[in-house]
């Protein structure tokens, strides 16, 4: 009866906690207290960015939480995001903006996956940072990405100690060294890209389309949009049992379809377009062919209401009235709705026109989601939300099928099929690149491969461990520089042709680090016996691989690889061959291997044969930001010069 269907999903959790940094000793009624009056100003301060959003799953909210342990009292949230990951950077926005507009909050945000933050950031992340010791470390303050750093050594700074047990530890240091946690300019800016254009992302993310949909879907929708997300989930994650309430609908007859547009971010609009789904013949949902012009509003339509369906069928029509509590009753309402006022909220909306009303309910709905949300055992399910509308709130079938004539027109959802292109653009976007740009035919035929040996060498030349091997910055960012000399006067030192002097400073750190680590020989410890049995054992070994270099040189293992000799003048080879005529019986002459057209040949060769496809020749180049022409391997090579 259908194809793609979706029985579980593994539900993405962020959490988020906001501490208040400590000043003076507080009995803990009165710290709850100060906590809860934060609570109430940070959601109605942000109610203009909070109410009109669609959630993916659930929405942002905020609640007391007392101490425990090493943990003091705080405001603590969480938010299943599910699928959609922008209701998450969205969050990480809205906690970055409360700790910039109260600034004696501090904030921590992580989700199933730890300290997300710093994953986003992990191509700037100091050596010494790893998920081993990045516990307590990561907050928001002031607006700002902080990162408590740790010593070098025990003790080394008296106000840093060495592992960071409790979050108490945390916020002392944060409010007694504020200016010394702030995190590196480059790891501020890989977050703050993510998060860049909100608030105005929001309606970005939006898609409005046409639907046909039942009368009390259309009314329903009208006093609670983000209700849509509960019906498209309930769509997307149906089994078999919940089909059996499609069978017949009951609720949403079928009968009463009018035309409507509805409100969708593009994650719920794509969930719902891409699966295939044939309704039960019993239903009474038929489709038009699909070459009808309103093919597409039908079938969302359907696919919509059978996830509003499923959702009454998962509750009684006669649940208790217990949960029916009314937002204004509460204490909390008059002070909520003064505050949305002073805050412009209702946009000089006339009280009592529909526009008002409609944003009225849309508050009165947000105040008891975020501030007045009741325990889990007694919040309302959606499917209850969407029964009580339907017995309170009046609505004409005619007046809203005059509304068809005066629909906003559809987004267009090109979007949903990208060209490769189009979706390496937006992979390269959203990790911070620059796309590259293309390269033209005169640069094909003239492309010079020198920076494709240069970049190999500065990969090798970098630090490798179990953890993986560095790469070169990226050709954009940063010049590949090699110094031949130090490289060789590096393993000069190691095979120890020239004495040793410890006292040397021309190796850098990571070369001391190499020097230092438990797998390399470390000349500067040896006594004088064993330093002299080392450098006869080098010498040995240096030996040996004379005499493999010449029983090499009387095989044709040698033609396989491009030599110096070829590339020379054949004048200048000329006079050579005569040289070695003259040295007769002497013993073969051992020309040097050109390595970098060696190693650029390889490559390229690698590269063809990929024949356009993902593959290692590729991915390393683009890795160290080296673009090759598709065209490279018709094109003349220029031979890579050396330094």
């Amino acid at each position: 009866m259908e194809e793609n269907m979706k029985f579980a999903t593994v539900e993405d959790t962020v959490e988020y906690h906001l501490f208040l940094i400590p000043d003076e000793p507080r009995d803990p009624e009165e710290h709850r207290e100060i906590l809860q009056k934060y609570i109430e100003k940070i959601m109605t301060q942000f109610a203009p960015m909070l109410v009109p959003y669609i959630w993916q799953n659930q929405p942002f909210n905020l609640k007391y939480k007392p101490g425990k342990g090493g943990v003091p009292a705080h405001i603590f949230g969480m938010t299943k995001f599910g699928d959609n990951i922008e209701d998450e950077w969205f969050i990480v926005y809205i906690v970055k903006q409360i700790t910039k507009e109260f600034p004696e909050l501090v904030a921590r945000i992580e989700d199933n996956d730890g300290e997300f933050l710093l994953i986003e950031a992990a191509d700037f992340l100091p050596k010494w940072l790893d998920p081993d010791n990045s516990a307590n470390r990561v907050f928001f303050h002031h607006g700002e990405l902080c990162i408590i750093p740790a010593p070098k050594k025990p003790g080394a700074v008296s106000w840093l100690p060495t592992t960071l047990q409790t979050i108490s530890q945390a916020l002392n240091i944060i409010s007694t060294h504020p200016e010394k946690i702030l995190a590196s300019e480059s790891i501020r800016a890989a977050v703050n890209r993510r998060i860049r254009g909100y608030p105005e992302k929001i309606k970005a993310s939006l898609h409005q389309a046409h639907c046909f949909l039942p009368a009390g879907i259309v009314a329903v929708l009208k006093q609670r949009p983000r209700l849509v997300a509960a019906g498209v989930q309930a769509f997307y994650l149906r089994d078999p049992i919940d089909l059996r309430a499609c069978r017949i609908f009951k609720t949403f007859l079928p009968e009463t379809r009018i035309m409507t547009s509805v409100t969708f971010t593009k994650c719920l609009y794509a969930q719902l377009v891409q699966q295939r789904f044939v309704p039960d013949l019993r239903s009474g949902y038929r489709l038009p062919p699909p070459s009808h012009p309103q093919y597409r509003a039908h079938e969302l339509g359907m696919k919509l209401a059978h996830g509003f369906e499923i959702l009454c069928s998962k509750c009684s029509p006669h649940f208790s009235d217990a949960k029916k509590s009314l937002v204004t009753t509460s204490p909390l309402w008059a002070g909520f709705l003064e505050s949305l006022k002073k805050n412009d909220y209702f946009k000089g909306l006339m009280k009592g026109s529909a526009q008002y009303q409609e944003r009225l309910e849309m508050a009165k709905n947000y105040f008891q989601l975020s501030i007045n949300r009741p325990e889990s055992s007694h919040a309302m399910s959606p499917g209850e939300e969407i029964l009580t509308l339907l017995q309170t709130i009046p609505f004409d079938i005619e007046e809203l099928k005059k509304e068809e004539a005066n629909l906003p027109p559809e987004d267009d959802d090109q979007w949903l099929d990208l060209s490769p292109d189009q979706l390496d653009q937006l992979l390269q976007e959203a990790a911070g690149k620059k796309e590259p740009e293309p390269v033209s035919k005169g640069q094909e035929e003239n492309y010079d491969l020198t920076q494709v040996s240069e970049s190999m060498k500065a990969f090798i030349s970098k630090v490798s461990t179990h953890k993986g091997a560095e790469l070169p910055r990226e050709h954009s960012e940063a010049p590949v520089t090699f110094d031949a000399d130090s490289f060789l006067n590096y393993f000069d030192k190691i095979l120890g042709s020239r004495p040793h002097d410890s006292d040397s400073d021309e190796l850098d750190e990571e070369d001391s680090e190499c020097l230092d680590s438990d797998d390399d020989l470390d000349l500067k410890t040896q006594e004088p016996g064993e330093e002299a049995s080392v450098k006869g054992t080098l010498a040995d070994l240096k030996s040996y691989m004379a005499q493999m270099d010449q029983e090499l040189a009387h095989t044709s293992i040698g033609k396989s690889f491009t030599t110096q000799k070829q590339m020379e003048p054949l004048s200048q080879t000329a006079s050579n061959n005569s040289e070695e005529e003259d040295s007769g019986a002497g013993g073969s002459v051992m020309t040097p291997v050109d390595i970098d057209l060696n190693l650029v040949s390889n490559i390229l060769e690698s590269y063809s044969s990929q024949a356009g496809l993902a593959g290692p020749a590729s991915n390393l180049l683009q890795s160290m930001g080296v673009q090759l022409p598709d065209s490279a391997d018709h094109g003349p090579i220029s031979k890579p010069t050396k330094d």
